[in-house]
């Protein structure tokens, strides 16, 4: 067997394999040998097949999945003998392929393309990255707190619907043939059409236009309880909705059994206390927003500025091919940007990693399940009763999908490890902002 490299540009090359019958044969006779003991064919006793019918019936099957074994194994051990770093998986050549006379031929050549990492240089200290911080003020402590107070509130019976309460009655049409009870807000109502609504109590009645009232047809159907496909053919232009009930929400009242069902008995006794909580919270979840921002101008700016140079036709090839029947070429054409930065991005990450010594230990992978774990647990109050169980839960975890929970748990931690290690070298600098001016940032 002669396997050669022949390097067609610096990021893509051809690798040759050439096959003598001395190469392949002995395994083929072996194959066929063990076939004669094990087939069945009439007219011969089990084990008794001579060995020349088996391989007149078999023999070039046999050779053609022998070869390709073999083909498989030594591309393999030659990829990583020669240390190639190659992108994508080699992709043979079909039309070479198709010349081969598996009936005469003894001797054969294949060919298989594979797409190569280009050098490139990075430096992180060059960077000039902004970090922004959200500025929690007082107007966004006291909307969140309006909004837990609505949520953690009831809803009342009232006489007169208003622009924010909710009509229950029974919906009639000529076509509706339900007598169900259904429950709209008058906000779901179109602005026009509101005015028919507010100021209506108990026992009165409302003739309207329900696709001019609701134009949603999604939300006509749920609230009718029928189909989209159902309502096509109603005629919805002359509903009546003779109210049973007006409800208004009421929102909870500040008191200490408010505050206990928000963070627990007696941990918070004042509303300055609550105000305090609230702009904890605040603060952390926009820490969280931030600082996926941070990594993705971390990631754009280190990828632009980072040249390097992808077998891009190659990397086409690959994908429609390793996607096959899941996408077309304009499918591939339209998403290759997005893929070609992940890759770039991705050898970035490895290339510093390797540069730096950064690795990721099994401890580390196990201590970030278990958090995973506990933190999904004790959102459903069963965080403080796992006690030793914990270690097993993670383990198991780890075990599941063959392997796979553990690969991205790994992943995740290292490229936080990554990340971190980028964050201390490039310059960054500290903005803070308020939450409209971040989000136009985020919006650019």
């Amino acid at each position: 067997m002669d396997i050669s490299l022949d390097r067609q540009k610096s990021n893509e090359a051809l690798i040759k394999i050439k096959l003598k019958e001395v190469d392949y044969q002995p395994q083929v006779t072996q194959k066929i040998k063990e076939f004669s003991r094990k087939a069945q064919i009439k007219g011969f006793r089990p084990g008794k097949v001579p060995f020349g019918l088996v391989k007149k019936m078999y023999g070039k099957s046999i050779m053609v999945e022998e070869i390709n074994r073999m083909l498989s194994g030594s591309l393999t051990d030659y990829i990583k003998e020669q240390d190639l770093k190659i992108l994508g998986d080699p992709l043979p050549n079909l039309e070479k392929s198709k010349e081969i006379d598996w009936d005469h031929q003894s001797d054969f050549e294949f060919e298989y393309n594979v797409g190569l990492v280009d050098d490139f240089k990075y430096d992180l200290e060059k960077q000039k990255i902004t970090e922004f911080k959200i500025k929690v003020d007082k107007k966004m402590v006291s909307e969140e707190l309006e909004t837990i107070k609505k949520n953690y509130g009831e809803q009342v019976a009232v006489e007169t619907a208003e622009a924010e309460d909710i009509i229950h009655g029974v919906l009639t049409a000529p076509m509706l043939e339900t007598d169900d009870e259904i429950a709209l807000p008058v906000q779901q109502v179109e602005k026009k059409e509101q005015k028919k609504f507010i100021g209506k109590k108990a026992g009165d009645e409302v003739s309207f236009d329900l696709n001019k009232a609701i134009k949603d047809t999604e939300y006509q159907a749920r609230l009718l309880k029928k189909s989209a496909d159902e309502l096509k053919d109603m005629d919805l232009s002359k509903v009546v909705l003779k109210i049973s009930e007006v409800k208004r929400l009421q929102p909870a009242e500040m008191n200490q059994d408010f505050y206990d069902k928000l963070f627990g008995e007696g941990v918070v006794k004042t509303e300055d206390e609550l105000k305090g909580k609230i702009e904890e919270y605040l603060t952390n979840s926009f820490q969280n927003e931030t600082e996926k921002y941070l990594a993705q101008c971390i990631r754009e700016e280190i990828v632009k500025a980072t040249k390097m140079v992808l077998p891009d036709e190659f990397l086409k090839r690959w994908l429609l091919a390793s996607n096959e029947g899941q996408v077309n070429e304009q499918e591939v054409e339209d998403q290759y940007q997005d893929y070609a930065d992940e890759m770039k991005w991705n050898l970035i990450l490895n290339r510093i990693a390797e540069d730096n010594d950064i690795k990721v230990e099994n401890d580390e992978v196990v201590n970030r399940a278990k958090q995973m774990i506990s933190a999904q647990l004790a959102s459903s109050g069963l965080g403080d009763q796992m006690g030793d169980q914990l270690d097993a839960f993670a383990e198991n975890y780890l075990k599941g999908k063959e392997g796979q929970n553990y690969l991205q748990v790994f992943n995740q931690v290292r490229g936080e490890k990554i990340l971190e290690f980028i964050k201390e070298k490039v310059k960054l600098s500290s903005k803070e902002v308020n939450l409209e001016q971040f989000k136009k940032e985020v919006s650019k």
